[in-house]
């Protein structure tokens, strides 16, 4: 009889040492999304962006620069320093490469666009435990336009282990205008999103799709309805304590979302299907006339000192071993 309680002790410890470190070798990572509201350099360069350098009406310098970059840093980290992360409203590629600084965990994938205003989207991800297979941009015509005029749709195809990943950066054309008049060129970009899913449930079922981005759009407008058609929706007005991702005319709306391929909850890169937020960090937070509001850069050409006029949003993934 007391070989037999010996016995199962040991069997119950080598029980406990197993789920231990099964569970620590589990990673819990975060995927995040970020218009990080106008992040130029200092530097006048070949597209159009003479309202942010020193001698404009902004005074933007250095000095704010530094700030800026700090700011966006300081959301990293608090987001537990993200697997992916998705950014818009960029300058260009350098301001990426500050951005990361002298952390070599991140890789960034980067693509000049023929935006008018000179802003594009950009990713960073971390190389150390993701391994990028390829990227490109998705470039494309709205309607009324001759020539592409507006952001293009980044995407980068990671491989996890055996699995694959197809992450897509989005940044919607704008709501200047008029919603409606503005409507069909949303649409476009959402086609021309939904036409590059297609491709990649039909050539590869197997792969893993998160799509990302300031839509410009709401969950119930034509432009997102239609990609979640093919992906799940996790940004809702329920994943954040104000009931959106930014303030217009102190009303939230959720105009940042994240959407995955229904795949994406099982395996090795394993998505938290409930862990769709909109992150409201207290500094990202300000008060304006008795509402609670977006802590941005600017408001016009005044300077703030804040982080975005948006609230970045989120997703968790388990890394398996």
């Amino acid at each position: 009889m007391k070989y037999l309680q010996t016995l199962f002790k040991h069997q119950l410890f080598l029980l406990f040492i197993f789920f231990s470190v099964s569970t620590t070798a589990q990673q819990i990572q975060t995927v995040a999304f970020y218009n990080v509201e106008n992040l130029f350099d200092t530097i006048d360069g070949p597209n159009d962006d003479a309202e942010f350098l020193p001698g404009a009406a902004s005074n933007w310098n250095t000095e704010k620069y530094n700030a800026k970059i700090q700011h966006i840093r300081q959301v990293m980290t608090e987001l537990q320093m993200p697997l992916i992360m998705g950014v818009c409203e960029i300058e260009n590629k350098a301001v990426l490469i500050d951005l990361v600084g002298s952390d070599k965990r991140y890789g960034i994938v980067h693509y000049e666009s023929p935006d008018a205003r000179g802003i594009d989207v950009g990713l960073l991800y971390r190389q150390d435990l993701l391994q990028l297979k390829s990227s490109d941009n998705i470039r494309f015509t709205l309607p009324g336009d001759t020539i592409p005029s507006t952001r293009d749709i980044v995407w980068a195809k990671f491989k996890y282990k055996k699995e694959i990943i197809y992450v897509l950066v989005n940044h919607w054309p704008s709501r200047r205008g008029g919603t409606n008049e503005s409507a069909p060129r949303r649409l476009k970009a959402a086609q021309m999103a939904t036409q590059f899913i297609d491709s990649i449930q039909k050539n590869e079922p197997k792969a893993k799709i998160i799509f990302m981005g300031d839509l410009n759009d709401h969950p119930s407008d034509a432009g997102p309805q239609l990609v979640a058609q093919k992906l799940t929706p996790l940004i809702t007005k329920a994943s954040g304590a104000f009931g959106g991702s930014y303030n217009y005319k102190n009303e939230w709306e959720v105009l940042d979302h994240m959407m995955v391929s229904g795949n994406s909850f099982v395996g090795k890169f394993q998505i938290q299907k409930e862990s769709g937020s909109i992150q409201s960090f207290p500094f990202l937070l300000t008060e304006y006339k008795g509402q609670t509001v977006p802590n941005r850069t600017y408001a016009g050409p005044k300077y703030l000192g804040g982080y975005s006029d948006h609230l970045p949003v989120s997703i968790q993934v388990i890394l398996h071993p």
